[in-house]
């Protein structure tokens, strides 16, 4: 008899996705691409996606990868991820175990990425999203 492993990377686990998006093509293909590789959970501005997050933590069920756009409405992808990054921060989440965050975003010069990566995000990935560079990102971090 097979028993289901509940910890990150163990036999039967499955990666728990958050998805911030606020366009709907992009909303659809994202959860197309991602559902494949674990439980995607999909929000459409950055308040949603913090409450979210904050509700995963709560249940002691974290999200593994959170993909965050930059332009949003209600609150934008840096604000997100710096609730992110303050809510890992109260709960003394070490480096090693907290989010990978990916910005997705059509925002592509220097000053963009720069900012994203001072607040914290893992990868920055341009759009539109080239799904086997995608891929291979995910595999470098260990997440598939």
């Amino acid at each position: 008899m097979e028993y289901l492993v509940k910890c990150k990377g163990g036999k039967g686990y499955i990666m728990k996705i958050l998805l911030a998006e606020d366009d709907f093509v992009t909303r659809k293909f994202m959860t197309n691409f991602l559902s494949k590789y674990g439980e995607c959970d999909v929000t459409v501005d950055g308040m949603e996606a913090v409450d979210a997050f904050m509700m995963a933590l709560e249940d002691d069920a974290p999200y593994d990868l959170v993909c965050l756009d930059i332009m949003m409405t209600v609150m934008d992808g840096y604000q997100a991820l710096m609730g992110i990054r303050n809510l890992e921060k109260e709960r003394n989440i070490p480096k090693e175990k907290e989010a990978k965050v990916i910005m997705t975003t059509a925002l592509n010069d220097e000053g963009n990425v720069k900012m994203a990566f001072e607040l914290g995000c893992t990868v920055y990935s341009g759009k539109p999203i080239d799904q086997e560079r995608f891929e291979q990102v995910l595999k470098k971090f260990g997440l598939i």
